[in-house]
Parts: structure tokens; C-alpha cells; sequence
């Protein structure tokens, strides 16, 4: 039994050597401290079991399954550089694990430093969390989830990988006042605009990742009312903060992805047609020049400029009940 544990942690430790390879290869870890992170954070732990979609519905592979043929399957699956849908219920996906890449581009870009506080929307499976900790210290982080089972479950996962941070089964887009203030907000679920209490929990200067529309924005905050930013290039795809109705827009021309996200920003202040005229009159415009103000009750989207001519509003409530 000691030699069959032994052969799995190194079929683990060589998955996740090739995962940071592949990662590396994509130019977005960039820091080695987050090398180190990926390489030594065990991410089968947080992955015990998930769903692979197919014709018939998902197909679940899980860590204990007798066939050796189909846990090698899973062991492989748990490392590869993509998302794994990890909670179903009743056929619909309500909580996943992000692909590995898009989490080291967004650690990147979040640009912490040692002694940050960081507030993380959106539980999951922890592994996410478990990254944070290993470069900051499990003291300096707090994640929040609306699911109960979802937060108990990561709060065990990440206890099997060493890591004590907050765990709390709440409302996200009340963020976590008795936490607070925090030097990074990281979202990882898409959501229709900025909850409001997240800048107001936050350090002068902070920074705050969230996923809109199927973008990625990254926001300044001046203070507890003002905050500024642009997208990142890359596009992102998350399950919605749960509560939150956020309209996100299937078709573009000739499938454009760019489009899809320019649509899924202003499809409340534009018609399709009226979006699609200004997205081709302006040189189908990349992700990275777009941004969003808040200030005050008042957000906006916009083009370019902040005080140009091209600028929507963002809706600015709906965000009770809803969850992370």
C-alpha cells in the first residue's frame, strides 16, 4: 500500500512539473514565486472528483474509482491545463475549477506583494486560494462563497494541502467586512458590474480582478466610492455569480469572440444592431480598449476614454441576494 501511495505522489508530482512546463511555455507566470506555487500545490487534492461533458450528460471521473485505467484518467485530467466542471446539479454546471493558465495570468496581473490582504469571490474548489496562500500566507487571505457545501468542502481541501485561510460561506458581493481592508480583490465568477461594498472594503490604492462580460477588468481604486480600469487582452469565461442576472450575448459576426464581449458590455444600453454599427465603425475594437469608472452609485463602461463620447452604464443593483 506505502509503494502504491509513493508511485501516485510522484505521478502527481510529475503531472504538475509538465502543468508549470506548459504553463511556462504560454509566458504568463512571470514571477518564480508562482512558478514554485503551481509546482508544489497538489491539485488533484482539490479535484477529488469532476465532470467531463459528453452527448449523454457528464461522465464523472473521481481519485477513488477501482478501475486503475479510469483513476489514471482522472490523475491526468486533474493537471491538465483546463477548466474541470466540479459541482452539477440537476444538469447544470454551478461551480468549476478554472484552467490552470488563466489563473496564472490572472495571479500575474493582480501583481501582489508580500504582507497583501486579498479578498477572493468565489470558493470553488480552494485550489485557487491554495495558490494565494503558498505566496502569501494562509493569514493574509479570505475567500468567500454563497454555497455553504462549496465553502465546507474547499475549507477541506485546503486543510489536506496545509493551508488555514478564511473560509466563509457568505454573500460575495457583500465581499467581508469583518476581514477587511484588503490590498487585492479577485473574482472568479462573472458578474454584470462592481458590487459596491468591495471598493469600500478595500485599501487606498488596491487593485480588484473581476470578470465581466467575458472579459477580464482590472481596477485602481482611488477610494471607497472611485475606482478605474481597463481590460485585460485575454478573454475569460466564468459561471455567473449566482443571484446575479448578467446577460451574455451567444452569437457575433462569423462568431467574433471580440464582439460577443463588446455586446455582453453595453447589451443594456444598445441594441444589437446599434452595438454591431459602433463595434465595425470603430476597427473592431480589441478587449484592452475598453474600461470601466465607478464613481459613487455610478459605473460606465467605455471606449478609449473615460470622459469620451463612448460610454454605457452598468447596472447598479441587483446584487442582494446574490452569491459567489
Amino acid at each position: 500500500m506505502g509503494e502504491r501511495r509513493d508511485e501516485f505522489a510522484e505521478a502527481g508530482a510529475r503531472a504538475r512539473r509538465a502543468l508549470v512546463r506548459e504553463i511556462d511555455a504560454q509566458g504568463v507566470l512571470g514571477d518564480d514565486r508562482w512558478r514554485r506555487a503551481f509546482a508544489e500545490v497538489p491539485r488533484h487534492l482539490f479535484v477529488p472528483y469532476y465532470y467531463i461533458p459528453g452527448t449523454g450528460g457528464y461522465e464523472r471521473l473521481w481519485s477513488g474509482d477501482p478501475d486503475p485505467e479510469r483513476r489514471d484518467r482522472w490523475l491526468r485530467g486533474a493537471y491538465a491545463d483546463t477548466a474541470l466542471a466540479t459541482r452539477v446539479r440537476d444538469g447544470e454546471l454551478v461551480s468549476s475549477a478554472s484552467q490552470p493558465s488563466l489563473m496564472a495570468l490572472m495571479l500575474h496581473a493582480l501583481d501582489v506583494r508580500d504582507g497583501h490582504d486579498v479578498l477572493e469571490i468565489g470558493a470553488g474548489t480552494g485550489y485557487h486560494a491554495a495558490l494565494l496562500c503558498h505566496r502569501l500566507g494562509a493569514e493574509h487571505v479570505t475567500t468567500v462563497d454563497l454555497d455553504a457545501e462549496i465553502a465546507e468542502s474547499a475549507r477541506t481541501h485546503l486543510a489536506a494541502a496545509g493551508h488555514r485561510p478564511a473560509v466563509v460561506a457568505a454573500d460575495g458581493a457583500r465581499g467581508c467586512p469583518e476581514r477587511a481592508p484588503f490590498d487585492r480583490v479577485v473574482a472568479t465568477c462573472a458578474m454584470p458590474s462592481v458590487p459596491p461594498p468591495w471598493l469600500a472594503q478595500c485599501r487606498p490604492g488596491a487593485l480588484v480582478l473581476a470578470p465581466l462580460s467575458t472579459g477580464l477588468l482590472l481596477l485602481r481604486v482611488h477610494d471607497g466610492g472611485h475606482a478605474e480600469g481597463r481590460f485585460l487582452a485575454t478573454s475569460a469565461y466564468f459561471v455567473a455569480l449566482r443571484g446575479v442576472a448578467g446577460r451574455v450575448p451567444r452569437h457575433g459576426p462569423a462568431g467574433d469572440e471580440r464582439f460577443r464581449f463588446f455586446q455582453g458590455l453595453v447589451d443594456r444600453a444598445l441594441d444589437r444592431n446599434e452595438a454591431l454599427s459602433l463595434w465595425l465603425r470603430e476597427g473592431r475594437p480589441e478587449r484592452e480598449r475598453f474600461g470601466v469608472t465607478v464613481s459613487g452609485e455610478r459605473q460606465w463602461a467605455w471606449l478609449d476614454d473615460p470622459g469620451g463620447p463612448y460610454a454605457w452604464p452598468l447596472p447598479t443593483g441587483g446584487f442582494s441576494p446574490p452569491g459567489s
